[in-house]
């Protein structure tokens, strides 16, 4: 009988354990889920969250629901590196490169190659960018639309065409014409666009030959990189309240001892030590904003063709989810707007009249 009992209390023993061993990895796989890397998460999310367009957090460390792709051609764009499937963005984003590709054209520019604008829910990329994680940030190539369409091969391998000597970082004069100037004038003209990234020797060309007006310079900011396309920015939107935004920009033009900073050899100095990992290899759900992870729960559009945007008039009357469980809220109702963007149900606040915030200024020169 005591040996009896003593099997019995030994398999009680074990099953206690058993179960106190399953409580343990039911935290830790709490915790595993809070240290999941963002990355993949968002990286493999192949359409945007079904709600009101909303951003949340920084450019380099956030994600943004109600995204709309834009659409791979349209009149006056094409859409590069399809595969990547970063098309996606804030509808005001969206809306804001059609403009500009279609104000360009009537300025004398063939038209735009899109480069990345954002992934369908932004957040952290598997390769490539720090920022585009909000939806608020796209690259346009400086390279012109040609006058045909590419094959989705070309699109994925031609290569856009440098405008800077790598050795003396000047722009390369051949290369450079008053074509160039006028898109980023276009460009920087809209009361939405905060920053316009380029390459520090391009910066230079826009301040010895721009006459005129050149309040527009201010916007346009040197930073490493940036010798083929050009990174435009545009500011946090009505309705986004988790959005963070960047500092203002100095005052003037920029033409000065911050530019000249640029060519002197403490920029290109290589790095000494050991290199230290790149943030979006490292960045994990709980280095974002607590709404991401309801951004990455919420239901997927029916498909892709809904929440894809041709051009005015073009866009999406309205954004259906899949059928789903019911997921949580990340936004309020979505506004719908009558002032000639896209009127997508999960879309849009007006258009405001924006005063003009600023990135983190990086290096402190910028």
């Amino acid at each position: 009988m005591t040996a009896f009992f003593s099997r019995i209390l030994g398999k009680a023993a074990r099953l206690a354990m058993a179960l106190a061993a399953l409580g343990i990895v039911g935290l830790d796989m709490q915790a595993a889920s809070a240290a999941e890397l963002a990355k993949d998460l968002f990286g493999n999310k192949r359409l945007p969250a079904a709600v009101a367009a909303r951003s949340y957090g920084f450019y380099s460390k956030g994600c943004f629901s109600g995204g709309l792709a834009i659409a791979t051609d349209g009149p006056t764009w094409q859409a590069m590196r399809l595969s990547r499937n970063r098309r996606w963005g804030h509808p005001k984003m969206i809306a804001l490169i059609e403009k500009l590709s279609r104000e360009a054209t009537a300025d004398g520019w063939p038209g735009l190659l899109i480069g990345d604008i954002s992934q369908p829910r932004g957040g952290p990329m598997l390769t490539g960018h720090a920022s585009h994680q909000i939806g608020l940030d796209a690259d346009i190539w400086l390279t012109p639309m040609p006058d045909r369409r590419l094959s989705p091969t070309e699109r994925e391998n031609m290569s856009a065409v440098s405008m800077v000597n790598e050795k003396t970082h000047r722009v390369i004069e051949k290369r450079w014409t008053p074509a160039h100037t006028r898109l980023l004038e276009r460009a920087a003209s809209y009361p939405e666009v905060e920053r316009i990234l380029v390459n520090p020797g391009i910066k230079q060309k826009l301040c010895e030959t721009v006459t005129g007006d050149r309040s527009w310079l201010r916007k346009v900011r040197p930073f490493w990189g940036h010798d083929y396309h050009f990174h435009v920015r545009i500011g946090c939107q009505p309705g986004s309240k988790g959005c963070k935004e960047q500092d203002p920009t100095p005052r003037g033009d920029g033409c000065d001892k911050s530019l000249a900073w640029w060519f002197t050899e403490e920029p290109w100095r290589p790095a000494t030590g050991p290199e230290k990992p790149k943030a979006r290899d490292i960045m994990t759900m709980a280095s974002l904003p607590k709404e991401c992870r309801a951004v990455l729960d919420a239901p997927s559009p029916v498909n892709e063709a809904a929440v894809t945007f041709h051009g005015k008039g073009g866009a999406p009357t309205a954004v259906v989810a899949a059928p789903a469980p019911e997921q949580p809220e990340v936004a309020d109702t979505p506004v719908i707007t009558d002032d000639g963007t896209p009127a997508a149900a999960n879309a849009f606040a007006p258009r405001p009249s924006v005063d003009i915030p600023l990135p983190r200024p990086r290096p402190k020169t910028q």
